[in-house]
């Protein structure tokens, strides 16, 4: 019988938190159903963001003269580009500040505000993003976003992981040289978005060559009562 979301005990979901590993090299003649993707990309779609400005954009690259020419740049990806099922480039917004015309479309066209919600919402998020310091600079509003997009990523992979499907983040890139790229592909929407990271699923080739190592729960937690 499937086992379903509701379904799932803890031990089913720290089963895939075990599972998971950051997979080099995949079976290039498995390919992830649609289904399955459709899936992974939802709880993508679905996940939280900071004042809620979805500051993310997945761009699937299945085309493979255009992942040549990503491999060429990345060279924490030349494995993974060459046989993962589904690559994901991921976007950051590089306008999300809280009076930006992207900010405005969020708040009223996706959330559905009335005007006067709107201009309190506005105000109180340039507040939190004055005191935070995100407008400091380009930079600090982009890297921002960015974090927004490591929560999608994670919930992304962390999904896949459920479904018995393999996943590898992957940072390992020229982020100046993977921006021209997209930028002559037209797919940075004149300076809109920027690459945060990128992502590989697919289906591992052969089990992980050690058990998965991470610190004990004492070293890193400190409760506070």
């Amino acid at each position: 019988m499937e086992v379903t979301a509701k379904s799932k005990t803890k031990e089913d979901i720290l089963k895939a938190y075990h599972f998971r590993h950051a997979t080099k090299i995949f079976d290039d003649t498995r390919k992830i159903s649609d289904e399955d993707f459709q899936f992974i990309l939802e709880t993508g779609r679905l996940s939280p963001s900071s004042i809620g400005l979805e500051p993310w954009k997945f761009l699937i690259v299945q085309n493979p003269n255009l992942r040549k020419r990503l491999s060429e740049v990345s060279s924490g990806a030349q494995k993974q580009l060459a046989t993962a099922s589904h690559f994901v480039v991921i976007l950051a917004r590089s306008d999300a500040s809280y009076n930006s015309p992207y900010a405005e479309y969020m708040l009223k066209e996706t959330k559905g505000m009335p005007d006067d919600v709107f201009e309190l919402t506005s105000q109180a998020y340039g507040k939190f993003q004055n005191n935070q310091r995100i407008l400091d600079n380009p930079r600090s509003l982009f890297d921002w976003a960015s974090k927004q997009t490591y929560i999608a990523l994670g919930n992304m992979m962390t999904a896949a992981a459920q479904i018995e499907i393999d996943s590898c983040p992957i940072e390992g890139f020229s982020r100046e040289d993977v921006h021209r790229i997209m930028e002559d592909e037209g797919l940075l929407e004149d300076g809109a978005w920027d690459v945060s990271v990128m992502a590989a699923f697919g289906y591992r080739v052969e089990e992980p060559q050690r058990e998965k190592s991470r610190q004990s729960v004492e070293k890193i937690t400190q409760w506070i009562n």
